[in-house]
Parts: structure tokens; C-alpha cells; sequence
């Protein structure tokens, strides 16, 4: 992965605001009390841009936000000197709710409807990917789709951002997923259990993961990287096949884990890593991220401890 520009663009078609509830004891259908909340600006194009900030590379997100609760997210960009293009629509942005036992380590979602995309809006957000493309060789779309927007819809900005010379990360699920890699985009990130549903057949054990991921590399994908949680993630790209297994680390909240390991393999992928360095840094990027609760990226220093206790495993040519 080459980029012919500089600066990363992080694509949010249905941001969200995660909110965390600490609760002990959460028990449903009774009055429980809640300890502690945090909001915090997210969704997985909104995260990566998070993960990607303050470093040498300008990051800019894109995509939809709701007029009703946009401030929280405009102070996240503010924060993190993230550029802000993206557009305003009337409503509100989702609420993806955890309601969190930390005694048990049941964690309860709600997760609230969000926008419903007007019509035409959808073209005059691709217009605006289309001019960030001229200064921006790398966009990242990630995420689900809101309402009003056609499943697809990830081909078509693939399709005007490449005509444009950009390479392409793409990271959702369901039907948006199998008809982005159709396209073949220069890096996917599914976990396990989405890997399963774009091939509409169970992957029992790591054995069949690996051979899915090695299939979905010979299409023509790029970089084909495949999250474990605990486990770690399998990497697949013109240099072989990886196992990349985390230390043990504490963990605060895994909200955002696998957004942080895509800003962490890109980083190292766009600084011309090989596939053990980019395994290794993004392995332990994702595992420092799991002590902090929001999109907060792990300290440098942290990151580079825990690049040292990585696991590698080959897993033979791809």
C-alpha cells in the first residue's frame, strides 16, 4: 500500500455515540443504579480517526453527522486535530448504549435507530470525498449503513475514489461487506464471525479461518486481516499468512478494539511495514487500546512494550 498523496480520510455513513453505563448488578426488569456514565464520539470511521491522530499523517473524517448531537463529536475532532468535513443532517446521530457489570463482566447493548439519509445526500457527500481525494491518498470506510442509503453504497465511493488514485480500507459486515469485496478493496478487516456470514458457512476452528482469509486475499484484496478477539488476528497478504497473539492485558473496555487495530495496521502498512512489523504493531496498538474506554490510543511507549511480547506464528505462504 503505496499512496501517492498524503492524509487519511475516515468515511462515518452512521456515526455514533457510544454511552457506557457502570451498573453493578444489572438485573433486568428491576431499578438499577448506575455509578458512572461516559459518552464518547464513535462509530468505526469516527475511532480510527481518533486512533490515527497526532501523528505526522493529517486525518480528516467524512461522512454523516445528526445537527442534534454533533457537539460531542466536534470535540472530539477539536481534541485530536481531527479536520472536519463532514455533513450535517437534520436529526440525530445513534446511541449505542452498554450497560456494564464489571462484578459478573456482563455487558448489556441497547443500541437506538439513527439517521434516515435524505435523498440526494448521499451524491453530495461523494462529491465532497471526491475533492478531499486530491490531497488525501488513503480513505477508510468503515461502519454500517443508516437508513436511506443503498447497500451497496461502499462500491460507488470505491469505485470515485480509486478513479482518483486512492487506496481504499474497508470495515463493516453483512450484506454491505460481501458486496465491498467484491470490489476488492486494498485491505479488509472482518472478525471471525463475520468472516462466517460473508461466506454463508460456519468457520469452526482457526484452521478454516485462515483458509477463508487465504481465499479472500487470492481474489485480489491487498491485505486481508481477520480479528480473533483474545485470540489475536490472522494476516493475510503477498508476503504469507500470520497469527499475531496479544499479551494478556487488562481490560477497561473493549469498545473500539478492532478500530484501533485497523489504525494500527494502516499506519504501519502505510509507513511501508512489512506483514510481520504491521501484525505486531497493530497487535499491540489494539492491545494497549483495551485499558482505556473510549476511542483513546495507547501511549507510544506502551505500544512499543507490547510489541515485544506479540506472538508471531507463520502460517506459510499465502
Amino acid at each position: 500500500m503505496k499512496p501517492t498523496k498524503p492524509g487519511i480520510v475516515t468515511v462515518s455513513l452512521n456515526s455514533a455515540i457510544d454511552q457506557t453505563l457502570d451498573c453493578p448488578g444489572f438485573t433486568a426488569g428491576a431499578v438499577n443504579r448506575v455509578v458512572a456514565e461516559t459518552r464518547t464520539a464513535g462509530g468505526k470511521a469516527i475511532n480510527v480517526a481518533a486512533f490515527l491522530a497526532g501523528g505526522s499523517t493529517p486525518v480528516t473524517a467524512s461522512g454523516f453527522l445528526g445537527t442534534d448531537n454533533a457537539q460531542v463529536f466536534e470535540a472530539l475532532f477539536r481534541e485530536r486535530g481531527i479536520q472536519d468535513r463532514c455533513m450535517r443532517l437534520p436529526g440525530s446521530s445513534r446511541v449505542n448504549i452498554k450497560v456494564v457489570d464489571r462484578a459478573s463482566g456482563a455487558v448489556t447493548d441497547l443500541n437506538l435507530p439513527g439517521l434516515r439519509v435524505p435523498e440526494g445526500s448521499l451524491d453530495l457527500l461523494t462529491e465532497r470525498l471526491e475533492r478531499l481525494a486530491d490531497d488525501n491518498g488513503c480513505f477508510v470506510l468503515a461502519g454500517s449503513l443508516p437508513a436511506g442509503v443503498p447497500e451497496d453504497s461502499y462500491v460507488t465511493l470505491m469505485a470515485r475514489l480509486r478513479a482518483r488514485g486512492a487506496l481504499v480500507v474497508v470495515d463493516t459486515s453483512g450484506a454491505p461487506l460481501k458486496h465491498a469485496v467484491a470490489a476488492k478493496p486494498d485491505m479488509v478487516k472482518p472478525n471471525a464471525h463475520e468472516l462466517s456470514e460473508l461466506l454463508g458457512r460456519p468457520l469452526p476452528d482457526r484452521t478454516e479461518v485462515v483458509r477463508a482469509a487465504r481465499g479472500l486475499h487470492a481474489t485480489g484484496i491487498g491485505l486481508v486481516v481477520v480479528s480473533l478477539g483474545a485470540e489475536g488476528a490472522i494476516f493475510v497478504g503477498r508476503e504469507g499468512a500470520l497469527l499475531a497473539v496479544p499479551p494478556r492485558v487488562e481490560v477497561a473496555s473493549t469498545v473500539g478494539a478492532g478500530d484501533s487495530m485497523v489504525a494500527g495496521v494502516l499506519s504501519a502498512r502505510l509507513a511501508g511495514k512489512d506483514l510481520e512489523a504491521c501484525a505486531r504493531y497493530g497487535t499491540a496498538f489494539a492491545a494497549g487500546k483495551l485499558a482505556r474506554v473510549g476511542p483513546v490510543p495507547p501511549s507510544p511507549e506502551r505500544v512499543e512494550a507490547l510489541m515485544r511480547d506479540v506472538a508471531i506464528h507463520s502460517l506459510g505462504s499465502a
